[in-house]
């Protein structure tokens, strides 16, 4: 997008996944317009240079092995290790290392299997490797860190509350036979790793260290490295180093013997689920014997749920959509220990439902189990099987790289289920089809094994149940014996249901397309014209034969009223369902498209395979040039926006990043007034009016990359230009905001949270610089990078304030700053005393910053500047990098070069200086609190009676934890704030009279 802010840095380390996500829980439609933050990490690589070096190392042990009286303990454990070792005793020496030599790292805990991974420059691996090894051979783990780091956990697990996908695998974990692991509670929190403990009696200490004395053997551990070294010198530096992981010579923890967990009375049962957000869902789950490591070469459950997930005619989803009863599908055993496991696969097929599908879900399960039938009477297809298998074929063989950090991280894990021949490629290839494995696979998808959640806000009324661990409330009952009957009845089939025909898609060439013209190391513009021009790269590099296409269409009638915004973010959803069933066999064919409402116009971006790939671009734009849509549809998206608004209101992060960015763009629209305009009313005639007003006046930009010529590419433009007869723009359509100049005092502006059921709390310091060159730009970076260690070891490790804890530079409209972000809860903090925390620490950073030696400040900026100079690892990353600078018309494709010719001139004293002027009583401070409920908050009886506040009046509210949302609650200061601190209580009110930063873009 190109307005916005550039979020510049990763987040805090230590963010690790805990528990799978079960597919298409959180789905909410079509995504609306109106994000922010790109995130500069995606484009930040560059160079002739080298890339990071990685490793990463599988324990295979995870959450089953949790013991009964403390659940957690495997992911605590996972946190623990990381805390200091007997060789580097520092309690954040690892991550200190990383962050001083341009490195990260991270870790996950699944149900079987534990990760652990990092990168880092290639000239500090041999290091990086000691240190971190030192985990698996001799970490502290010291008690008086145990309490510390619970409160950690706590708040990630705090985190995951308000996720529809953790509470729906929790529920379904609970209808498991008694005692069997799949029903443990994972994730773990202050409940279970210190309250009960302490009740107990429990030694949490002792019992760590068993766990990990017990479980962290080197027999079954294994690991994956990849840097640009010799493969001898990796090689001796791994036997010199991990020789010394100790190995118990235990047996390996086994519950492939504990099997059917599910065969239990709760199991085949409607279950009615309160879903957090506006969505509703069906999700119909069998539990199967488990098939990963069974049937991997064949794949049955792949080439199933590749049929019942297919989008195109004849579909389950195609035949959903004309009903306007379903917005998406999605289907499968995803890859995470929850869903596959070595007690079974579950094999789940979740509907996201519109309002009218919602009233008819027992009638979308019956197409379901229609199309199952199908598939088991027409038995396995070896055509369709071929073509899958040449699809996954051409993937792999001509795949873009990953980042080393996320390849070594699959690889370690796939050493753990495949035979080694099959490394690499067992996880994505099918290698032999077998109808009589794919025909037993299908025989156990019978309606009568399968069990339904219905998951929507609606049910709040009626779902007495509560589960244990996260809350969830819901309801169980019998299927009605008519649905079961006509389940299982030999009954006819749906005519609208077939198998897809053949591929057209497929790409058959792969030649790499002979030079023309000179080479350049950046695009070049081939076409320009007063209604649009075309950027242009041949790709020398990867020489695969792919390629990106990427237009943006400016216009000027986006965003002159927020009715304006939310029409631009109908026709965007509605196109893109429009072409849902025509594209998505050029998607299955590895063709990927996007459709994005940018804030000024609407960008298109088509990449895979050259060869088929004009004929994904063109009927994207066909179908923009002959827009239209039924008023079912119309209905069906409006319903839908409104509730994809209401759920970025509903989360805290989303809300303060709104609120901020609405303080600081002139004329932004917010989420607030674009759900008050869509709630007052649009209609299917505006829409189509406001089509012709977007398409009548157009700017088209674009680039293309890779294995196209420049007289190709040329034609890209011409094609867009010709079918969609567009005029030239009469007025300059700026694509970035105007920025208020912040008065040069603090100023806070603190709402209410939107969701009385979260705890979770946002506080966000944001310090306003202006609108800066490049090598300020570059300044800022090294001065947040010098500050992500000790801001997170500060905060999160020895304040324990939550789990998310991150310093970023900020872009916003052309305009510099940074800030300092924590998540918080009101269960155990108020946000201004996180604020004076903050506040605390950037006092403590000014001193550690006035201490810096010159050679910690010269190691930082030689990391800084190798990471800026880093070579892309795949296509992708340079086309992401360039288009930045051509969708916000900067141009400056080799910025990276010159940030780090800038960061070589740059002085210690300069630095320090720059923080101190940033910092005085005269700086340009805002925070913004979005205050979750809790008794930290004052909030009383919260989750009790059923009160919103607003200040210190008491509202009634019925039937629902959330607040009204076409509006915000704002809260005054209290008296812990500094007395020069000034509350905004109303933002226009705050903003009208402002001064405006010129319109600005970082150019040199």
């Amino acid at each position: 997008m190109a307005s916005g802010d550039d979020e510049v840095g990763p987040m805090a380390s230590g963010d690790d996944e805990v528990g799978p996500v079960a597919p298409g829980d959180d789905e909410d439609g079509p995504v609306a317009s109106g994000d922010e933050d790109d995130d500069l990490e995606k484009r930040k690589k560059k160079g002739p240079s080298e890339k990071p070096s990685a490793a990463a190392l599988c324990v295979g042990v995870g959450s089953f092995s949790d013991p009964a009286d403390l659940p957690g303990l495997a992911h605590f454990v996972e946190h623990m290790v990381f805390m200091g070792s007997e060789k580097y005793p520092s309690e954040n020496g690892f991550d200190a290392f990383l962050k001083k030599c341009g490195g990260s790292d991270n870790a996950s805990t699944d149900c079987e299997r534990t990760i652990f991974q990092f990168d880092v420059q290639k000239m500090h691996f041999r290091e990086a490797l000691d240190r971190w090894a030192q985990f698996f051979i001799c970490p502290l783990m010291k008690s008086d860190a145990i309490d510390r780091e619970v409160e950690a956990v706590d708040s990630e697990y705090q985190l995951a509350k308000p996720s529809n996908s953790h509470r729906q695998e929790m529920l379904f974990g609970s209808l498991a036979k008694p005692a069997h692991p799949m029903g443990k509670f994972y994730l773990g929190n202050a409940q279970t790793l210190k309250k009960e403990p302490r009740k107990n009696k429990v030694n949490v200490y002792e019992r760590l260290h068993a766990f990990w004395k017990r479980h962290y053997s080197a027999h079954y551990m294994t690991l994956a490295v990849q840097s640009q070294h010799k493969l001898d010198t990796l090689e001796e530096w791994v036997r010199g180093i991990f020789s010394k992981v100790p190995n118990n010579n235990e047996p390996k923890p086994e519950f492939s013997d504990l099997l059917d967990p599910f065969d239990t009375p709760a199991f085949n049962k409607l279950y009615r689920v309160v879903a957090v957000k506006k969505v509703h869902a069906l999700n119909i789950a069998w539990a199967l014997p488990a098939q990963e490591e069974t049937h991997y070469r064949v794949k049955p459950l792949d080439y199933i749920a590749w049929l019942i997930g297919h989008e195109g005619a004849g579909s389950i989803l195609s035949t959903l959509r004309r009903k306007c009863w379903a917005l998406g599908l999605s289907v499968g055993a995803s890859e995470s220990g929850f869903n596959n496991n070595t007690t079974s696969s579950i094999f789940s097929i979740s509907v996201t439902l519109t309002d009218e599908g919602f009233k008819n879900f027992y009638q979308v399960a019956d197409l379901v189990f229609q199309y199952v039938r199908m598939l088991k009477t027409l038995g396995p297809q070896q055509r369709i099987y071929e073509e899958i298998q040449q699809i996954l074929a051409n993937e792999f063989h001509y795949e873009e790289q990953t980042d080393p950090i996320e390849y070594v991280e699959d690889v370690c894990e796939y050493m753990q289920l495949f035979p080694k021949k099959d490394f690499l490629t067992g996880d994505q290839l099918m290698f032999e089809f077998k109808p009589e494995v794919i025909s037993a696979a299908l025989s156990l998808l019978a309606p009568e094994k399968a069990n339904l959640m219905l998951l929507s806000p609606e049910h709040q009324a009626q779902c007495p149940l509560r589960e244990k661990w996260f809350g969830t409330h819901y309801s169980v009952e019998e299927i009605p014996q008519q649905w079961r009957e006509q389940w299982t009845a030999d009954m006819g089939l749906s005519r609208e249901l077939h198998l897809p025909a053949e591929n057209q898609f497929i790409a058959t060439d792969f030649t790499l397309k002979p030079p023309v013209g000179p080479h350049t190391e950046f695009p070049v513009r081939i076409a320009n014209g007063d209604r649009g021009c075309l950027w242009y790269k041949r790709d020398n590099k990867f020489k695969l034969p792919m390629a990106y296409i990427v237009f943006h269409l400016i216009s000027p009638v986006i965003q002159q009223s927020a009715k304006k915004v939310v029409l631009f973010d109908l026709l965007v959803n509605i196109l893109t369902h429009n072409l849902a069933e025509p594209a998505y066999v050029a998607d299955v064919a590895c063709l990927e498209y996007v459709l994005e409402a940018g804030e000024h116009g609407l960008v298109i971006k088509v990449n895979g395979f050259n060869h088929k790939l004009p004929l994904l671009l063109h009927l994207i734009i066909d179908h923009l040039a002959e827009f239209s849509t039924s008023p079912d549809v119309f209905s069906m998206f409006t319903e839908q926006l409104m509730k994809t608004y209401f759920n970025v209101l509903i989360k805290p992060q989303q809300l303060a990043t709104d609120v901020r960015l609405v303080i600081l763009e002139h004329s932004r629209w917010s989420t607030v007034e674009t759900y008050q305009a869509l709630a007052a009313g649009v209609t299917v005639e505006e829409l189509m009016d406001f089509s012709k007003d977007f398409k009548a006046q157009l700017y088209a930009e674009g680039l293309v990359q890779g294995n196209f010529n420049s007289t190709e590419s040329a034609q890209f433009l011409q094609y867009v230009r010709d079918k969609l007869q567009f005029s030239k723009l009469t007025v300059e359509v700026p694509l970035v905001y105007r920025v208020v100049e912040l008065p040069p005092k603090h100023h806070l502006c603190k709402v209410k949270s939107l969701n009385k059921g979260d705890a979770n709390s946002e506080v966000t310091v944001y310090y306003q610089s202006g609108p800066k060159n490049l090598r300020e730009h570059a300044l800022m970076e090294l001065l947040v990078m010098h500050m992500e260690e000790p801001c997170f070891n500060f905060l999160r490790t020895k304040e324990t304030l939550g789990y998310l804890v991150y310093p970023l530079c900020r872009i916003t409209s052309g305009v510099l700053g940074f800030s300092v972000t924590v998540g918080t809860q009101a269960t155990k903090f108020n946000t201004e005393a996180v604020e004076l925390k903050i506040e605390e620490f950037l006092v403590l950073f000014g001193e550690m910053l006035s201490a810096l030696t010159e050679e910690a400040f010269d190691t930082q900026v030689t990391a800084l500047v190798k990471e800026k100079l880093s070579e892309d690892t795949h296509l992708g990353e340079e086309v992401n990098r360039n288009w930045y600078e051509v969708v916000t018309q900067q141009y400056v494709f080799d910025r990276f070069n010159k940030e780090a010719d800038a960061l070589k001139q740059m002085t210690r004293a300069e630095l320090v200086s720059w923080f101190q002027d940033h910092r005085g009583p005269t700086s340009r401070k805002l925070s913004v609190h979005v205050v979750g409920f809790g008794p930290k908050e004052n909030d009383r009886n919260v989750g009790k009676k059923k009160k919103c506040f607003k200040g210190d009046e008491e509202e009634e509210i019925c039937g629902s934890t959330y607040g009204e949302v076409s509006k915000l609650t704002f809260l005054l200061a209290s008296a812990k704030m500094p007395d020069a601190t000034t509350a905004v209580m109303d933002v226009p009110a705050f903003t009208q009279n402002l001064p405006l930063f010129p319109y600005n873009k970082i150019l040199k």
